[in-house]
């Protein structure tokens, strides 16, 4: 582990446990809300959330590690666009498609979350593949 993949971690984390209560904690709130038997209340939630923390860091680490292991020679943005979208067909994809299935969850709404958990992994993809581009000396 060297300096530079420990800074992406970290920002990584950042943006994404941002990222993740703009999607779940504002945007969908409202619609969780209606679903009481399928969520947890706010305070229950609040009271495992340090599963949630201990959840964001291993999935930003396994993200930037499997990044810049994989990066080739190319421009970093398409390059990090492209890795943010694999790993949206690898994880949020399919598990919100799962979830639907196997819970009483309206249809939209596991549309909803598969575009907006897709459109933040691409936006973790373009900030990891910035932050591990080559720089001119």
């Amino acid at each position: 582990m060297n300096k530079k993949f420990i800074i992406a971690w970290i920002v990584a984390f950042v943006v994404w446990m941002a990222g993740s209560f703009v999607v779940h904690g504002v945007l969908l709130e409202s619609r969780y809300a209606q679903l009481p038997n399928l969520y947890r209340s706010s305070a229950d939630a609040e009271s495992n959330m340090h599963l949630m923390l201990l959840a964001h860091i291993l999935l930003a680490g396994a993200f930037v590690w499997i990044y810049q292991r994989g990066r080739e020679d190319k421009p970093w943005l398409a390059q990090g666009l492209r890795f943010g979208l694999a790993v949206a067909f690898l994880t949020a994809i399919p598990m919100y498609m799962i979830y639907y299935v196997v819970q009483p969850m309206p249809g939209m709404l596991a549309v909803t979350q598969i575009v907006y958990d897709t459109v933040l992994l691409l936006i973790l993809g373009a900030v990891t593949a910035f932050l591990a581009r080559e720089t001119q000396q």
